[in-house]
């Protein structure tokens, strides 16, 4: 079946639910934008995505993000009564094995990133304004453009001797000569300090 047939038959007959296979038409962003029409024209159909697309998971985020109620992977249990009776009965995020095992494995690894970030702040003795400096280094920002930021309390010479002090914490004797402020931002990386994935910068 290809997207000219299919909203013809939406119109013929609503379905309560759709089965709906992402590579319809051989392209996967049909099948996203079919979800995403019928989340916009249908409140009251619910959508279940049977897909083979296991390595994109980009895919996946972008089917829930434009309505689908749930997702069956093909290479797990396929289809079962449960699943369907599962979105019918109105619940959200229906999905099979294969799919819960790799929510729950990106769940235990951010967990213990978390972990292991809340250790370093502990363990380095990472204040409020250590964290903000650090993460707008990261970011590219001159020691000019961080003094500037809203609520910075300190001036570049303050944030010069800041920086100075975080190298001798972050760093063991031996590594602290000719640490620049872009080897501080690595090493703050490295240590979980900041995180690369919520690298983003304060209000100006």
């Amino acid at each position: 079946m290809t997207e000219s047939e299919f909203w013809p038959l939406m119109e013929v007959q609503l379905p309560d639910l759709v089965l709906l296979d992402l590579g319809l038409g051989g392209s996967t962003t049909i099948g996203v934008d079919i979800c995403r029409n019928i989340f916009k024209r249908y409140k009251d159909v619910h959508v279940l995505i049977f897909t083979g697309e296991i390595l994109n998971e980009k895919l996946w985020v972008d089917v829930l993000n434009a309505g689908a109620d749930g997702i069956i992977l093909k290479t797990g249990e396929l289809l079962t009564k449960t699943y369907v009776q599962a979105v019918m009965d109105g619940k959200k995020l229906v999905f099979n094995y294969p799919i819960l095992e790799k929510i729950v494995e990106r769940f235990k690894k951010s967990v213990a990133n978390d972990a292991k970030r809340q250790e370093a702040v502990i363990s380095y003795d990472i204040d409020e304004y250590d964290e903000r400096f650090l993460r707008h280094l990261a970011l590219g920002y001159t020691k000019e453009m961080i003094a500037n930021l809203k609520g910075m309390p300190f001036g570049v010479k303050s944030l010069e001797k800041r920086q100075n002090d975080l190298i001798g914490r972050l760093f063991p004797n031996g590594e602290r000569v000719g640490v620049n402020a872009t080897r501080l931002a690595v090493r703050a990386l490295e240590l979980r300090i900041i995180d690369l994935d919520n690298l983003e910068a304060d209000e100006e």
